[in-house]
C-alpha cells in the first residue's frame, strides 16, 4: 500500500476507533434482534416511511461495513508487520477473509475492501452521504469508479466539490451519478481520462455465465473499436447468408457464425471433452433426475438423455459418447475414489476432483478449477489422494498459503473440508451434491451407492450397456457422459 495512503487510512480509522467504556454499542446481533422485533406498520403511509427508514438503516450498515473493513486491514496490517511479513507482502489475504465474513466471493471481498478504502481514507463527503441515507451502497460504489483514475489529493477534491452529503444527489438516478463524477474528475485531471482508457483496453476478456434453459452467455469485453469491428464483420456475413436464402433468423445466424469462427469447426463442436454428470437411472431408464454439465450446471433430464442417445449436439453435428464409472457412498452420495502416493494428482484423479466439486471449494468462491490442490499439504504429510484432494480457483489456491491459513477434512454427508483464517474463524465446504442425491440432513440420496458402465475415451472402447441404449459410434468428436449410479 501506497505510505501516503496508509497514514491516511489510519487516520481516517483513528477518528472512529474505539472508545473507552460501554458509552457506544458494538453489539451488533443486539441490533439484528431488535430489526427481526419490528412490527410492520399499520396503513399505507407508515409502510412506505418503514421501507425509507430501513432503507436508510441499510446505507447506515454498508458505511459501518466499511469503516469495519478498514480498520480490519489496518490491525492485520501490523499483526503481519510485527510477525516480520516483508512489506510488500503485508496485507494479503485481508480481501479474502473479508469477502468470507460477508459471504462473498474472494474477487468481489477484493472489490469491497478497495471500495472501503476509498471511502473512509478519500471520500468522507461520499461516506457521510452513505452513513445518512443519502446515497446507497450502489451510487457511492459508482462515486468510488468514476473517481479511481485520479490522486489521492485530486479524489478529495472532488469529493468535496460534489459534495454527497449535502443533498447534490437527491432524486438523481445512476447516470446523472455517473455524469457528475466524471465531469468533475476530467475537470480535475483531463489526463486521467486517456489513462483510464489505456487501462481499460488492458483488463479486456472474455468470460462465461450461465443462462435459463440450457443456454449460456458469452460475453467479450473489448476495447470499442474492436468491438465495432467484430460486430460489423458479424453483420455483413448475416447479411450474405440470408441474401442468399439462408432461412436462420439474423440473430441466430450471427451466434452461429461466432461460434464457427471462433472454434473452426462446422457447427462448432471441437475435439474437446464434455462432462455431463448424470445418474444411471436417468441415462437408461427415462428418470426426471436433473444431470449436471460441467462449467454450466444443472440440466434437464431429457435434454441430456437426447444428447447423448442420439449422439449430436443441438445443431446436429456428430458426436462421439464414452462413459466413466462414478461411484457414490451408498446414503450419503458422497463420491468415492482411490488414493496414490504421488505428489501431483493423477490426470484420473483431476477428473474425480472436477466432477466431484464442480467449481472452487472456498466458500461462496463458485469460480472455475484452475488448481488441483492438497487440502492438507503435500509437504505437511497430506496424501496425494481424492479425499485430501480439492479443485480450487487459482486465487484461492494462493491465499490458501498464506500465513495463518489451515484447512483440513471432517466427515460429514459429503467431501467436507474445513477453512480456518488467521483470526481462528472457521468455513465450512461441503462439496455439492451430484444428480441423484438427496438433502444433506441425513435422509440420504434418491438411490444410494453402486456404479454405470464405463468405456475408455482414449481407446474410444464404448460398452455394451451403451450400445444396448442406441447410442451411435462417431469418431470425429467426442462428449464424456459420467454417470453417477443407484442401488444395485
Amino acid at each position: 500500500m501506497d505510505s501516503n495512503r496508509e497514514v491516511l487510512q489510519e487516520e481516517a480509522t483513528a477518528r472512529r476507533g474505539p472508545t473507552s467504556g460501554d458509552a457506544l454499542p458494538t453489539n451488533v446481533r443486539e441490533l439484528i434482534s431488535d430489526v427481526a422485533s419490528l412490527r410492520l406498520a399499520g396503513d399505507s403511509t407508515q409502510l412506505i416511511d418503514q421501507i425509507r427508514d430501513l432503507e436508510d438503516l441499510t446505507s447506515a450498515i454498508a458505511a459501518m461495513q466499511a469503516r469495519a473493513a478498514v480498520a480490519f486491514d489496518l490491525a492485520q496490517r501490523r499483526d503481519q508487520a510485527a510477525a516480520g511479513v516483508a512489506p510488500a507482502k503485508q496485507g494479503e489475504g485481508v480481501s479474502a477473509q473479508i469477502a468470507l465474513a460477508r459471504r462473498e466471493s474472494p474477487s468481489r471481498g477484493g472489490r469491497l475492501l478497495g471500495l472501503a478504502r476509498a471511502l473512509v481514507v478519500e471520500m468522507p463527503h461520499t461516506l457521510a452521504a452513505l452513513e445518512t441515507g443519502q446515497l446507497n451502497e450502489w451510487r457511492a460504489t459508482l462515486l468510488v469508479r468514476e473517481t479511481a483514475c485520479l490522486s489521492v489529493s485530486d479524489r478529495c477534491a472532488v469529493d468535496e466539490e460534489l459534495a454527497a452529503d449535502t443533498g447534490t444527489f437527491s432524486g438523481a438516478g445512476d447516470r446523472a451519478v455517473v455524469g457528475a463524477a466524471r465531469a468533475a474528475a476530467y475537470r480535475r485531471d483531463p489526463r486521467s481520462a486517456t489513462d483510464r482508457a489505456r487501462h481499460a483496453a488492458g483488463e479486456r476478456h472474455v468470460s462465461l455465465q450461465p443462462a435459463p434453459d440450457t443456454m449460456a452467455y458469452l460475453t467479450a469485453l473489448l476495447p470499442v473499436a474492436e468491438a465495432v469491428a467484430v460486430y460489423a464483420e458479424l453483420t455483413r456475413h448475416t447479411d450474405s447468408l440470408r441474401s442468399h436464402g439462408d432461412p436462420r433468423s439474423r440473430g441466430q445466424l450471427m451466434a452461429d457464425t461466432l461460434v464457427e469462427r471462433t472454434t473452426g469447426t462446422p457447427g462448432g463442436v471441437s475435439s474437446v471433452e464434455i462432462q455431463l454428470v448424470m445418474t444411471d437411472r436417468s441415462l437408461f431408464q427415462g428418470d426426471s433426475e436433473p444431470a449436471r454439465l460441467s462449467g454450466y450446471g444443472v440440466v434437464p433430464a431429457e435434454w441430456a438423455r437426447t444428447m447423448v442417445s442420439s449422439g449430436e449436439g443441438q445443431r446436429g453435428e456428430d458426436l462421439q459418447v464414452f462413459l466413466r464409472r462414478l461411484y457414490t457412498a451408498p446414503g450419503t452420495g458422497d463420491l468415492l475414489g482411490a488414493d496414490s502416493r504421488a505428489r501431483l494428482f493423477s490426470a484420473n484423479q483431476r477428473r474425480f476432483l472436477e466432477a466431484r466439486d464442480h467449481s472452487c471449494r472456498t466458500p461462496y468462491c463458485d469460480a472455475p478449477i484452475r488448481h488441483h490442490d492438497h487440502v492438507i499439504p503435500w509437504h505437511d504429510g497430506g496424501p496425494t489422494s481424492t479425499s485430501n484432494g480439492a479443485g480450487l480457483c487459482e486465487a484461492c489456491n494462493h491465499t490458501k498459503e498464506l500465513p495463518g491459513w489451515r484447512s483440513s477434512t471432517r466427515s460429514g454427508p459429503r467431501h467436507t473440508i474445513d477453512v480456518r483464517t488467521p483470526t481462528g474463524h472457521t468455513y465450512r465446504s461441503l462439496a455439492p451434491p451430484l444428480p441423484g442425491s438427496g438433502p444433506v440432513n441425513g435422509s440420504g440420496p434418491v438411490n444410494g451407492g453402486g456404479a454405470a458402465d464405463v468405456a475408455s475415451a482414449s481407446t474410444g472402447r464404448l460398452d455394451s450397456s451403451i450400445r444396448q441404449a442406441g447410442v451411435p459410434r462417431h469418431s470425429e468428436r467426442r462428449t464424456a457422459v459420467l454417470a453417477t449410479s443407484g442401488s444395485s
